[in-house]
């Protein structure tokens, strides 16, 4: 099983990429939260590869963090989600945010992620606390409480923005990559992420 992949970026979207290696193209399946830690295309990068094997095809699905991977095995475990269906879960929260909704068994905040339904949720909650329980992911406490690098503005212009249809992932990259100062009011961060977003 391919486990890691060396190689230059041939062909980049946020669905996939083609990975060069050594003049061998692999087409490797990547969430939004990997392909927006890649640099542009000709780059070399290494990606944790997954490897999903089927009867009639083999699928790739690459990571840019083992976190990121690690998770996403465990989602695949549970009954009902597919590796697809693990990849889109992590295009919408992050791995440390979603570590800690398992941990504190918060229903609401997994069923607020597109493709995660109740009882989704409650099956994640009950076959994967444990085993997240034992993994350590940064920015979670011993509690499970979520630490936020937000401002209390930030936090209210990422709702505004996913109320608007937008990707969380997309919306706390978009909100990473802004200059925020404390004086600046909602309306003025609320300006400047929907002009990062439409670019």
């Amino acid at each position: 099983m391919i486990a890691l992949l060396t190689g230059k970026i041939a062909h980049k979207s946020p669905e996939y990429i083609i990975l060069d290696v050594n003049g061998v193209g692999y087409r490797v399946q990547i969430p939004f939260s990997t392909y927006y830690e890649l640099p542009e295309g000709g780059a070399e990068i290494s990606l944790n590869i997954y490897t999903h094997v089927k009867e009639d095809a083999i699928s790739l699905y690459g990571f840019r963090t083992a976190d990121e991977k690690i998770f996403f095995q465990l989602l695949i475990s549970v009954s009902g989600i597919g590796p697809k269906l693990g990849k889109d879960i992590l295009s919408n929260i992050q791995v440390n945010e979603l570590a800690s909704a398992i941990l504190r068994g918060d229903l609401a905040r997994l069923s607020a992620v597109p493709g995660i339904g109740k009882k989704t949720a409650e099956r994640l909650v009950l076959e994967l606390k444990d085993k997240v329980a034992k993994l350590e992911f940064a920015g979670t406490t011993a509690g499970g409480e979520y630490l936020v690098p937000t401002s209390g503005i930030e936090e209210d212009v990422a709702s505004a923005l996913i109320n608007l249809g937008y990707k969380e992932a997309v919306v706390k990259k978009a909100l990473a990559e802004l200059r925020v100062s404390p004086e600046d009011s909602m309306e003025q961060v609320l300006k400047q992420a929907l002009k990062a977003l439409m670019k």
